[in-house]
C-alpha cells in the first residue's frame, strides 16, 4: 500500500508542474471534447493523436522543437482530413483512417531505426508525469487560453454546427470555415497535451468527461461546466494517483475518469428505476405523481 500524502510530492518541482500541467490539459480536453461527443468527431480525436505522434517522431529525429514540429504537423493533418471529407467520394472515416495510420505508421517505422527514441516512444505513447517543464505548462496556458476565446467567438456558429450541421448554412454560417476551425482548435489540443497524456489516452480523455456530463444534464452549457470541472480534478487527481501507484500519468487519469463514468451510469440506473417505481405507484393510485428527479 502506498503511502498515501497530499503534502510530500509538493517538494518535488517536477511534480507541481505535472500536477498544474494536468489540471489544465484535463479541463481543456473536457471543454473541447463536448463537440467532439455531441458533433459524434471521437473517431477525429483518436484519428489526430495517432496522425501527431507521427509529427512529433519526426521531430525529434529531425532535433526540430516538439511543439513547431508536432503542432505543424498536426494542422496539416487537421487540414487534410478536413479538405478530404468535403469530398462526396470520400467517407469522412476512411479520410481519417488513411491520414492519421499513415502518419502513425511513419512515426513507428523511425522509431524502429531509432533505437535511442525508445524511452521517448514509451512517453508519447503514455504520457510522463517526470517530463513536464515550465515551458509545457506555458504552451498549455496559451492554449487554453487561445482555444477559450476562440470558442466564445465562434460559440453560436459552433452551437449550429453541432445541432443542426446540415440547416447552419442557410442561417449564415460558414460550415466549411468552421469546420475548419474546430479541426485546427482539436489539433493544437492534442499538440499541447500530449506530454502529460500520452498519444493513446488523449482521446478518451476527450470523450470520457463529456459523456459523465451528458448523462448528468440535458442543458448544453451546464454540459460543458461539468465536463470542463470534472477534466481539470481528475487530471488532478490522477497525478497523485500516478504518483502514489508510480503508473504513467495518462493512464491513471483515464482510469479516474472511467471510474466515475461508471459511478455515474450506476446512479442514472438507480435513478431511473426508483422514477420508474414512482410512476407504476402512481397510476396504481390514480395519482397525477411526477417521477423521481
Amino acid at each position: 500500500m502506498p503511502d498515501i500524502s497530499f503534502s510530500e510530492p509538493l517538494q518535488y518541482e517536477f511534480f507541481k508542474n505535472a500536477l498544474l500541467a494536468a489540471t489544465m490539459a484535463g479541463g481543456l480536453c473536457g471543454l473541447v471534447g463536448v463537440y467532439v461527443v455531441l458533433r459524434r468527431m471521437s473517431y477525429i480525436g483518436h484519428g489526430l493523436s495517432h496522425a501527431i505522434f507521427g509529427g512529433a517522431v519526426v521531430s525529434f529525429v529531425a532535433s526540430i522543437n516538439f511543439y513547431i514540429g508536432a503542432g505543424l504537423w498536426g494542422f496539416a493533418s487537421a487540414l487534410l482530413i478536413n479538405l478530404a471529407t468535403r469530398k462526396r467520394q470520400i467517407s469522412a472515416d476512411v479520410a481519417i483512417g488513411v491520414v492519421t495510420t499513415a502518419s502513425f505508421a511513419l512515426g513507428v517505422a523511425i522509431i524502429s531505426r531509432a533505437s535511442r527514441f525508445s524511452r521517448n516512444f514509451e512517453a508519447a505513447l503514455f504520457g510522463n508525469v517526470l517530463g513536464v517543464t515550465s515551458t509545457d505548462i506555458y504552451i498549455l496556458i496559451g492554449v487554453a487560453v487561445g482555444v477559450a476565446l476562440l470558442i466564445a467567438v465562434l460559440y453560436k456558429q459552433l452551437l449550429f454546427m453541432t445541432f443542426d450541421a446540415e440547416v447552419a448554412p442557410a442561417y449564415g454560417v460558414r460550415s466549411g470555415w468552421v469546420d475548419t476551425a474546430f479541426a485546427l482548435i482539436l489539433a493544437a489540443v492534442v499538440v499541447a497535451t500530449m506530454r502529460i497524456l500520452g498519444v493513446t489516452l488523449i482521446a478518451a480523455t476527450l470523450v470520457v468527461p463529456p459523456i459523465t456530463g451528458r448523462l448528468l444534464t440535458n442543458s448544453f452549457s451546464r454540459m460543458m461546466v461539468i465536463s470542463t470541472v470534472l477534466g481539470a480534478v481528475t487530471g488532478f487527481m490522477g497525478i497523485y494517483i500516478s504518483y502514489w501507484w508510480d503508473v504513467a500519468s495518462g493512464a491513471a487519469i483515464v482510469l479516474l475518469q472511467a471510474s466515475v463514468f461508471l459511478v455515474v451510469i450506476a446512479y442514472t440506473l438507480v435513478r431511473a428505476r426508483l422514477a420508474g417505481q414512482s410512476s407504476d405507484a402512481g397510476i396504481r393510485l390514480g395519482s397525477e405523481a411526477p417521477a423521481f428527479d
